[in-house]
């Protein structure tokens, strides 16, 4: 079967289950899948395990093959997860980096490298910044170049955990259309953490909803995104409408009940 299928699977801390029994019969190739749900829910845990970084049980098949059988290295090889940030203390400039990234996952010779990294970098708005270092970017400007790293490796299975955090609106809506066109230019399963539900909504074509660890929705926006689903996961009274160009668009109207911290 073609795509990502999640059976049993179940991921914590050494202490702490954090997600529990989730099973999806299949996350699509060639479409963005949009992971939601609130603050602690197990978004960015989810997304380590699928990636092999967590203690985890259960079975993963990509594209008909048991991804949880496989060792480390060539799952790594298929798998590409891009965190929230960074690391730090990494002395290499952009265009070194992305390189790098591009080689540990076999990539080719350096000159055709350079050149596929240089119109990867154009793509993004970043093409200027190649022979700066990462320690000398802005926040935004260091997940542009982990996107790049991440889109270079043309992995299967590409999870995204919080991508827009440190861009501003015009780039958001930039990335998310570059990352839905590479998705579908390559054929790769998209996994993206958001917090904003209407980028999800204007976006995604699959939505994953959590709540506690738990599989609260699954399906296409408009079937996991609604007044109910928003009332229950987020605890907030809100409507859809459609904007001026017909896109679906969430309207919070009030709070259902105060947030736990």
């Amino acid at each position: 079967m073609q795509g990502l299928k999640i059976s049993g699977f179940k991921a914590g801390y050494t202490k702490r289950q954090v997600i529990d029994n989730l099973n999806v019969e299949r996350l699509p190739r060639g479409k963005i899948t949009v992971l939601l749900g609130p603050n602690g829910c197990g978004k960015s845990t989810l997304l380590r395990s699928l990636a092999g970084l967590n203690q985890a049980q259960g079975e993963l098949w990509l594209n008909g093959e048991e991804l949880t059988a496989l060792p480390f290295a060539r799952r790594a090889s298929r798998v590409v997860y891009l965190p929230q940030s960074l690391p730090a203390g990494v002395h290499l400039h952009v265009l070194e980096s992305i390189i790098v990234a591009q080689r540990a996952s076999g990539g080719r010779s350096s000159a055709a490298s350079e050149a596929e990294v240089m119109a990867l970098l154009q793509q993004l708005g970043i093409a200027h910044l190649a022979l700066s270092y990462l320690d000398q970017l802005s926040g935004g400007q260091k997940q542009l170049v982990g996107l790049a790293q991440s889109l270079i490796r043309r992995p299967e299975l590409l999870l995204l955990d919080e991508p827009l955090s440190a861009l501003d609106l015009n780039y958001q809506f930039h990335v998310m259309d570059l990352v839905r066109r590479e998705t579908r230019l390559r054929n790769i399963v998209t996994v993206v953490v958001v917090h904003d539900i209407n980028i999800a909504l204007r976006h995604a074509e699959h939505v994953l909803m959590l709540q506690n660890g738990e599989l609260i929705a699954d399906g296409r926006p408009e079937e996991v995104i609604t007044p109910e689903s928003l009332a229950r996961v987020y605890g907030v009274q809100g409507r859809i409408e459609r904007c001026s160009q017909g896109v679906p668009q969430v309207l919070i109207d009030g709070l259902v009940a105060a947030p736990a911290f």
